[in-house]
């Protein structure tokens, strides 16, 4: 119910008060009276008050905690007139311990002081309700109590401030109104003072939430939303403030319908994006706390109101980082080198390893191409197997694993395997190493080179054929080169895979792992071969030109 909807008639509070008298519980006299006798099986006693007729009162008032009763007969009690039960009145002990209570809090009312209240409605009257407060029962009339008569409010615990006294009537007056509109009135006061100022003031935190926290600024409280806590974004208060830190905040809105102050506690600061160039530089390097750990980076605070974020690829040099809970810990300080400033995006990375020294700047130093090395696969793919080799990794080619090309890693190997690997190269710009374990062992044009030569008469099988050559299946499972031009007599076109070829061994490379025949070697070879023999044939006598006639004769 809106305030303006409150009936606002002018009261006489006189009239009000007799009638709260009346219908009050309170209203009859308070008596001093004296136990006559005490009757157990119906549950009284007869009290004797000073008139004609003598009153009773439940026994059940006048017991302890334990059931013990706290009078005898013959002692004197207070009490207060009730009723009436037949001809004789009824009187009530616990009434009468509450009206000496409230005699004597009027009896102490400072008329100079302010006093406010707080209770709770137990019930209501024509004119208004009853507040107890701490067994004080007070009256708050209907037009001051700023409630709707829609919603029943026995039972709501209210705040309101004394605004009539009667020290004959023993009644004092509440009013919820004249404290609501007083603390509207400082509210406003408040606010208004609050959004004409841009100058920070300070508050203290009372109240800390999910979504942000309750500022205490001049007696009101206003809410910092998560988002207006920092700079660099929502943040969770918890981790910043505590309840009862006094904190710089900046008023923003007041909404005056829901009596909704905001607050700001990043506006009462300087951005430090607005000079975020003369703070840093990409290549600084500056030292950060571990703020936040993600399985995909780790946020890190820079101090200055300033977050960075350190992705997973930049914490170290190893390839296989799995999680960076694995290297840092949240509030651990460490040094990072700032690797780029976004001023649009309000964004910075940083980087860990660049400050870390290369493995591969270390692997170059104490290894060289040559070199016979253990590691051990980390895994294996469809081209081959990387090998880790302490701090760095190195690819071991399915074309290096075997001098059998059918061969590939993943038929020798599984990642945890140990393997002794030769290095064939190492490049540092790149970060590669190249592997090879096929070089550890004899290959097969070595083993063939040790039973053939230069000059040799082999035979092959055709296995393939290329737009260069004809590739032939020798002895002791080596494959030879036939080149194009060396194919004469032997037409390409005429050549079917499966075929037996004679050659020359033209070349042998065992380092490479290559060998070449030679067919038109062959035949210019028979060809010297069949004229020395025809030379031992003659007579030494016989002339050049003898013989080139015979030839032609022949």
């Amino acid at each position: 119910m809106k305030f303006e909807e409150i009936e606002g008639e002018d009261v006489d509070f006189g009239a009000m008060l007799d009638e709260f008298d009346k219908k009050n519980e309170h209203s009859g006299d308070l008596k001093e009276g004296t136990i006559v006798k005490i009757n157990q099986e119906e549950n009284q006693a007869i009290i004797d008050i000073g008139r004609k007729n003598e009153a009773i009162i439940s026994l059940d008032q006048l017991l302890d905690e334990e059931g013990n009763l706290l009078f005898n007969e013959g002692d004197k009690l207070p009490v207060v007139i009730t009723g009436q039960k037949g001809e004789r009145p009824i009187v009530s002990y616990e009434l009468a311990k509450k009206r000496e209570a409230m005699n004597e809090f009027i009896e102490d009312y400072d008329e100079d002081r302010e006093y406010i209240i707080e209770g709770v409605i137990t019930r209501k009257n024509r004119g208004g309700y009853v507040v107890d407060c701490d067994g004080l029962d007070f009256f708050m009339p209907r037009t001051l109590s700023y409630l709707s008569a829609k919603n029943d409010p026995i039972g709501k615990k209210v705040k309101a401030l004394i605004v009539k006294v009667d020290k004959d009537k023993g009644s004092v007056v509440v009013s919820r109104k004249d404290l609501i509109e007083r603390e509207k009135k400082k509210t406003k006061e408040i606010v208004e003072k609050l959004l004409e100022s841009d100058e920070p003031i300070v508050g203290t935190v009372k109240k800390i939430t999910s979504y942000g926290m309750f500022v205490d600024v001049g007696g009101i409280d206003g809410l910092v939303h998560y988002s207006q806590i920092s700079h660099r974004g929502p943040v969770n208060p918890a981790k910043y403030f505590n309840e009862g830190d006094e904190v710089h905040v900046v008023a923003l809105d007041y909404d005056k319908k829901k009596r909704h102050l905001s607050l700001s506690v990043k506006e009462a600061t300087q951005d430090p994006w607005s000079s975020i160039d003369e703070i840093l530089e990409v290549g600084d390097t500056v030292t950060a706390t571990v703020s936040n750990i993600e399985p995909y980076g780790v946020f890190v605070d820079l101090g200055e109101d300033l977050e960075a974020f350190l992705h997973v690829s930049e914490i170290s040099w190893d390839k296989n980082v799995k999680h960076p809970k694995d290297y840092l810990s949240v509030d651990e300080q460490i040094d990072v080198e700032v690797i780029e400033i976004d001023k649009e995006k309000r964004r910075l990375r940083v980087s860990l390893k660049n400050l870390l020294p290369k493995p591969m700047d270390e692997f170059a130093q104490n290894h060289k191409v040559g070199d016979v090395v253990t590691g051990t696969v980390s895994s294996v793919t469809d081209f081959g197997a990387f090998v880790k080799l302490g701090s760095v990794e190195g690819l071991l080619h399915n074309q290096e694993t075997s001098w059998d090309k059918s061969v590939k890693a993943k038929d020798l190997f599984k990642a945890g395997d140990e393997v002794e690997v030769k290095i064939i190269k190492i490049d540092v710009d790149a970060g590669k190493i190249s592997l090879s374990k096929k070089e550890l062992e004899e290959s097969p044009v070595e083993k063939f080179a040790k039973n053939h030569k230069v000059g040799d008469v082999v035979t092959g099988t055709v296995k393939d054929k290329k737009d260069f050559g004809v590739f032939i299946a020798l002895d002791d499972g080596v494959d030879a080169l036939i080149r194009t031009e060396d194919l004469h007599p032997l037409k390409f076109d005429e050549i079917e895979a499966g075929q037996e070829v004679r050659g020359v061994i033209s070349h042998i490379d065992p380092r490479n792992d290559r060998v070449r025949v030679s067919v038109k070697r062959l035949q210019r070879q028979e060809e010297r071969e069949a004229l020395k023999h025809i030379n031992d044939d003659q007579d030494d006598s016989m002339t050049l030109g003898d013989l080139i006639k015979d030839k032609l004769n022949k």
